[in-house]
């Protein structure tokens, strides 16, 4: 295993516990690793995978996660597949034929995948050597991000049950431990936990008015790269403005972008092109970027799981960092409202669903694990509907079994050349035109021959001094005449259903399943308010106690232990203080800089130096007096 590690990833060494999850895989026993956020969970079923002969089955909820893991892998020269949604029966054909007869190591797929007689017949043909189970937590009804697709994976412990199971998370709760190793019937206890602390991690908390300039501060103050969350897509775009105007580099993201300008931009912030990133919650997963100095929540996370998994993106490279969340009075009411939102009454949830069905055109009875692409704003306004209050009808539906909804599932145009040699050949001399496209196709994409690879008809039109549309119309004109096979790029929501169409009124919806999510959600909603509100306990102690770890110190760093610390201050060591920092002529932002940690004892004191002569204050400038006594 060591071997392999500095081979693949050039490290010496494995993080805390990666060697003994990684052992009690290749030993063949089930287990469940909690490893917080950036501690190297994909290194622990990926190595063992790779030490053994066969094929490791990754299950993963996340189509952007699997994408990046699958072109990480092939970068390292590891063949590796995924199973996303969009994909047509032939491509998945060819990737389950190639697990079976091909030397690829790593299967990606969804659950849902997992409920596919083709899939299950396949499976069982695979020699598959380790079954990983990503973001495990998903299969908890405790979970914060529990997804009922999840609970198919006990399926596999019966379809397969020879192959160690390896579960993986970063977020869960005593609770939601024992519910994981429950659900996928582990035959003992086996889990393996590292602490939640990051001691290099500062968590802060500030009720502030004015968030847009306590921003300006905190990026003043803490150089590096920055993450700032907001909830509404709207807000990221206005505050990206706000910050470049400021002076700092800045850009957005979320999920109303299509995939290039995302990647794009993600890819701008990683190099450090852009210093600050304003996103939705859409940002995040699979990100690494180890130097991120500081993130700022200017929305309340709706559980500590979320805030924990996002603030945990700063310091990963283990230097002093910053996680800070602001608040006013107002943002605790609109978590709430936020809250009773994602619950809407059984009734609606009913009628969206039939609105749905009718968009589509479904007769009752029909659609049983068929896929459609629908414009949601479209489908939103036919039928005078919200489109959050959609979305959040669609979960639950999702609850209750009825279909999948997938509002992000963009996937890029892939293209494979089907047809023989010969048949190839007397096409290039006959369309001398469009024969360009395929030869460039053939330059640019190795094994375009052996299966789908994924195009820009934008790069490829660059090169040929074409329009894309021409590109476009090319490929299509191909795949008509059976030459290549053209799957065309998507972003729209995608729905599956999982049973099929139901009559309004015989659409099932579980009471109990229902109100037991509500509660659940709700008591993690009112932790986050205790964790906002708090002003006595230490802010890293809360966290690791809600995750189980009950005999944590003081972390000494967060706003709350730093307030502690300063009320024991003399007003002797606070004057010492300003004395210091005004041998030199200061403005007032630049004392406020200084300001900002104990704002209200350091302006007293200031005051009072400035009337007993201390400190002289001319033209909004500070500057020591030098002559006064002391």
């Amino acid at each position: 295993m060591h071997e392999i590690l500095k081979s693949y990833w050039g490290y010496s060494e494995f993080r805390p516990l990666q060697e003994e999850i990684i052992q009690s895989a290749l030993d063949d026993y089930d287990s469940l690793a909690l490893l917080p956020t950036g501690g190297g969970k994909s290194i622990c079923y990926q190595v063992p995978a790779l030490v053994q002969d066969g094929l490791c089955l990754v299950v993963s909820p996340l189509i952007a996660l699997m994408k990046d893991q699958v072109n990480d892998l092939r970068k390292k020269g590891i063949k590796a597949s995924a199973l996303i949604s969009g994909m047509r029966n032939s491509e998945v054909d060819a990737i389950l034929d190639n697990c079976i007869y091909s030397d690829i190591k790593f299967l990606y797929l969804s659950p849902e995948r997992l409920k596919s007689d083709l899939v299950q017949d396949r499976l069982k043909q695979m020699k598959l050597n380790l079954i990983a189970i990503d973001e495990a937590h998903c299969i908890s009804q405790w979970g914060y991000d529990f997804r009922p697709s999840y609970l198919e994976l006990k399926e596999i412990r019966k379809l397969l049950p020879d192959t160690p199971i390896l579960a993986l998370t970063a977020t869960a709760t005593p609770e939601v431990v024992i519910d994981i190793q429950k659900q996928l019937a582990f035959e003992k206890e086996r889990v393996f936990k590292a602490s939640f602390l990051r001691s290099n991690l500062a968590y802060m908390v500030f009720e502030e008015e004015d968030k847009l300039n306590k921003l300006k501060l905190m990026l003043t103050k803490n150089q590096g790269s920055a993450i700032v969350y907001m909830r509404s897509r709207k807000a990221c775009e206005s505050l990206s403005a706000q910050i470049q105007k400021m002076g700092f580099s800045c850009t957005y993201y979320h999920a109303g972008l299509n995939m290039e300008i995302r990647q794009k931009r993600q890819e701008m912030w990683s190099r450090s092109e852009k210093r600050v990133i304003v996103a939705t919650n859409a940002f995040g997963m699979g990100i690494d970027k180890p130097d991120v100095r500081l993130v700022v929540h200017l929305d309340i996370p709706e559980s500590p799981e979320a805030y924990f998994q996002e603030a945990g993106r700063a310091g990963r490279d283990g230097n002093k960092s910053f996680s800070v969340l602001l608040y006013d009075k107002a943002d605790i009411d609109k978590l709430k409202d936020r809250f009773l939102q994602q619950f809407p009454p059984i009734k609606e949830v009913k009628r969206a669903y039939s609105g749905l069905a009718n968009y589509l055109q479904l007769a009752v009875g029909s659609a049983l694990d068929q896929e459609y692409d629908f414009d949601l704003n479209e489908f939103a306004s036919r039928f005078n509907l919200n489109a959050y209050n959609l979305t959040q009808c669609f979960k639950i539906l999702e609850l209750a079994g009825l279909l999948q909804f997938e509002q992000d599932s963009f996937l890029a145009s892939r293209v494979q050349i089907v047809c023989n040699k010969s048949d190839l050949y007397h096409y290039e001399l006959e369309h001398e035109r469009e024969s360009k496209v395929i030869k460039t196709l053939m330059r640019s994409n190795i094994g375009v021959l052996d299966s789908y690879v994924k195009i820009n008809e934008a790069q490829i039109a660059k090169r040929l001094d074409e329009k894309v549309e021409y590109v476009r119309k090319v490929l299509e004109q191909l795949d008509q005449l059976g030459i290549c096979s053209y799957l065309p790029h998507s972003s729209k929501p995608k729905v599956t259903y999982l049973r099929e169409r139901q009559a309004e009124d015989k659409i099932g919806i579980p009471k109990e399943a229902y109100r037991f999510r509500k509660e659940t959600m709700k008591k993690k909603l009112m932790a986050m308010v205790d964790f906002v509100k708090s002003d006595s306990i230490c802010r890293t102690r809360f966290l690791l106690d809600y995750f189980g770890e009950k005999d944590a110190s003081d972390c000494k760093v967060c706003d709350v232990c730093l307030a502690k610390a300063k009320q024991n201050e003399s007003p002797k060591v606070l004057k010492q203080k300003l004395k210091d920092f005004l041998v030199e002529e200061k403005s007032l932002n630049q004392l406020e800089l200084l300001l900002d940690d104990q704002r209200t004892k350091l302006l007293d004191t200031l005051r009072e130096m400035i009337d007993e002569g201390e400190v002289q204050f001319e033209s909004d400038k500070y500057l020591l007096n030098i002559s006064a006594k002391n």
